[in-house]
């Protein structure tokens, strides 16, 4: 048995080797290995789609050879979140945002139940295939990529699409088919080797300057915070010192890149865990893999940044981070934003509460007992269900990292 300095740096001299480690052996991999998909059919990534959703998904994802079922679902996650209540301010309505004039002309009764229902996602999915085909069909002899001028079609009309012979030169449009052909890798199941990232061990370097550092619901690492972080606050800071730019909630940072196997993974990819394996909205909780079946995560109040074990019966998966998947996520707007921070400072100061009672019986232990084990010099070593504690706590609104899917953020023109 040895011990362990749990608080401050976690065996700081040794986890620095492993983790100096851990950057060649990436940076190697990253310029040895080759990535991109292949091509046949395209199957959804694990959970990327809700369950109950996944089939409707891949099913009318073939309906044309312009899209496929990846492609189809980024569309609707982009447009919803996958929220089939969603009403933007322009009256777009369901989970696929059909605004009611393209809805009479293009919405189709999907589940033959004799009623076309825009807020009924056996009706709306089906729909939004169907409409993406018809644009297909009315571009089909433009010159380029036929998904891109589909993509382009729905953004600025077919009309553009005919007169500029392909994507027509206007920013949103060119932007919206980057957008949506880029999210679609996160939805796609891999059908060979994930590219490593390039940013990854700039990631892990910073999180691991953070070993030690005690937990906060909310927290981002701010000076006003006194440089303290939830899960998904410390994936998004140790991401954005390698220039990439993550949403703030683990459930949304699952779609910032294609989804490794588990005999896959290489340090820096994001894991993450939910009490819903078929659903990724339900994620609740995020960690940096380093390797060797570790993490570094900020697990819970009145813990620290630490090591964790990843392999544990919660584990939904995970995300090989790229710039241009995290570029591609949707953002709240900036009003709403606000909104939902105003709702946060409430929620925190009673949390907080919890969470300092917390933190004064663990400042009390300095040192954790454990045994030598698989992963890096210093790696604490989980009690007794500590791992089904990991997430963080409990609120009105669900849980600190399951704050919904990605607002509105357009309607299909009609």
């Amino acid at each position: 048995m040895k011990k362990v300095l749990v608080v401050g740096g976690i065996g700081i001299t040794t986890c620095l080797g492993f983790v100096a480690l851990l950057f060649v052996g990436t940076l190697a991999a990253a310029g040895s290995l080759a990535g991109g998909a292949a091509g046949g059919a395209v199957a959804l990534a694990k959970g990327a789609v809700p369950a109950q959703y996944q089939a409707l998904v891949q099913k009318w994802g073939n309906l044309c050879p312009a899209i496929n079922p990846a492609l189809l679902a980024a569309q609707l996650y982009q447009e919803s979140g996958f929220n089939p209540k969603a009403q933007s301010p322009a009256a777009a309505q369901g989970i696929a945002q059909f605004i009611p004039g393209t809805w009479a002309t293009h919405g189709i009764d999907g589940n033959k139940d004799g009623v076309r229902d825009v807020w009924d996602p056996q009706d709306a999915i089906p729909s939004a295939a169907y409409y993406d085909c018809e644009l297909a069909k009315y571009v089909k002899d433009a010159p380029g990529d036929p998904t891109h001028n589909m993509l382009a079609a729905y953004n600025a009309g077919p009309y553009a699409v005919i007169k500029y012979g392909g994507v027509p030169p206007y920013s949103e449009t060119q932007n919206y088919v980057k957008t949506i052909t880029d999210l679609s890798e996160s939805f796609a199941r891999p059908v060979t080797r994930v590219e490593p990232s390039q940013q990854a061990a700039q990631a892990i370097q910073y999180a691991q300057q953070k070993l030690g550092t005690p937990y906060l619901w909310g927290g981002t690492g701010t000076a006003e915070q006194g440089g303290r972080f939830d899960c998904s606050g410390l994936t998004q800071a140790a991401y954005r010192t390698a220039g990439i730019e993550l949403p703030r909630v683990a459930n949304d940072q699952y779609n910032a890149g294609p989804h490794p196997s588990r005999d896959e993974l290489l340090p820096g990819d994001l894991v993450f865990f939910s009490d819903d394996l078929t659903n990724s909205r339900a994620i609740r909780h995020v960690g940096i893999y380093v390797g060797g079946g570790y993490m570094i995560d900020a697990p819970r109040p009145g813990a620290v940044v630490r090591f964790s074990k990843m392999d544990t019966p919660d584990y939904f998966g995970a995300t090989r981070v790229t710039a241009a998947g995290a570029e591609a996520l949707p953002t709240a707007p900036a009003e709403e934003q606000t909104e939902e921070q105003t709702e946060e400072q409430a929620e925190e100061q009673t949390e907080e509460q919890t969470e300092e009672q917390a933190e004064e019986q663990t400042e009390e232990q300095t040192e954790e007992q454990t045994e030598p084990g698989e992963g890096p010099e210093g790696a604490a070593e989980a009690e007794p269900g500590e791992e089904a504690r990991r997430e963080e706590p409990a609120t009105p609104e669900g849980r600190s990292d399951e704050a919904g899917g990605p607002l509105v953020s357009r309607a299909p023109a009609s």
